[in-house]
């Protein structure tokens, strides 16, 4: 495996990248990944992608607009602007000599889980797309779940807010990311990065409540979709993995794998090793050579 620096124009944006490709000749099939709120390339994505890199993929993980060593605005959720990225991370990737054009997929894990699926629904380049741990967020089932009112409430409080900031996380006190779980990852050197800043917009809030993943499934129809979740997560739902699951129109799969908390699926070695496990017979079988893309199929 080696790795290059890459940039990536989004719309004028520069996207910063690390492209790990595989040993071999070039044609490997070509996987973009996108990953938890706030993070950054050298964090969950780059696990993920230079595992898959080993496994004989051409895998790209970057830096969103607004985060990391990419441009954009800083340290802001932008939901809109994220899918743009991840549509031009497909182009880039598609244009490279050393990728098969024909044999690529998403991969998102956390909320990047969210946005591969909306991505892929949209985007009739993307053959499959699979999701770990992701956060499938739906305005409706937040209203439920908090009550209407409430749920208002909390747009009320963020949809103003501007370029306030807020912590990300925080041992104490209040954070985007609240409690002690994220704070054991990104507040440790479990997740070092030179290029991550424990900071966020207040409005990125108001982005992530107003987020509608959930809806994109019933366009996914002849782009498979594979979930993969943990049985215990406190912080993305396994109802809504289970909701996008049945909602989705096309090839499914569900996979469960036993957890205590939402961030063993980030860094924890048997955890990981299962999903990515999962993950390769998954992407094997549906990027496999001489298959057809998913817009023609």
């Amino acid at each position: 495996m080696r790795t290059e620096r890459v940039t990536v124009d989004a719309d004028g944006v520069r996207l910063v990248g690390e492209l790990h490709l595989p040993d071999g000749d070039g044609g490997a099939p070509g996987l973009v990944l996108t990953g938890p709120f706030t993070g950054v390339k050298e964090q969950v994505v780059g696990t993920y992608a230079r595992r898959m890199a080993e496994a004989g993929y051409a895998a790209l993980a970057f830096d969103h607009r607004g985060f990391g060593e990419s441009g954009g605005r800083r340290q802001h959720e932008d939901p809109e602007g994220k899918l743009a990225d991840l549509r031009a991370a497909v182009g880039f990737l598609a244009a490279r000599p050393d990728v098969d054009a024909d044999r690529i997929g998403l991969l998102g894990v956390c909320l990047g889980g969210g946005y591969a699926v909306r991505a892929a629904a949209f985007d009739p380049r993307v053959r499959a797309v699979a999701g770990v741990a992701g956060g499938y967020n739906s305005p409706a089932a937040f209203a439920r779940a908090m009550g209407t009112e409430a749920y208002r409430g909390v747009l009320a409080r963020f949809v103003d807010s501007g370029d306030a900031r807020m912590p990300a996380v925080a041992e104490d006190g209040p954070a985007a990311m609240g409690g002690r779980e994220p704070w054991e990852y990104y507040g440790t050197a479990r997740s070092a990065s030179p290029h991550w800043v424990n900071e966020v917009t207040a409005s990125s809030l108001y982005s992530l409540m107003t987020l509608d993943v959930l809806s994109s499934a019933d366009l996914l129809e002849r782009t498979p979709l594979l979930v993969v979740h943990g049985t215990h997560d406190d912080y993305c739902s396994p109802d809504g993995a289970r909701a996008l699951v049945d909602r989705a129109t096309g090839p499914k799969q569900l996979q469960w794998i036993d957890t205590t908390n939402h961030i063993e699926l980030y860094d924890s070695a048997p955890h990981v090793e299962r999903a990515i496990a999962l993950l390769r017979d998954f992407f094997d079988r549906e990027l496999a050579p001489g298959g057809v893309a998913a817009g023609v199929r």
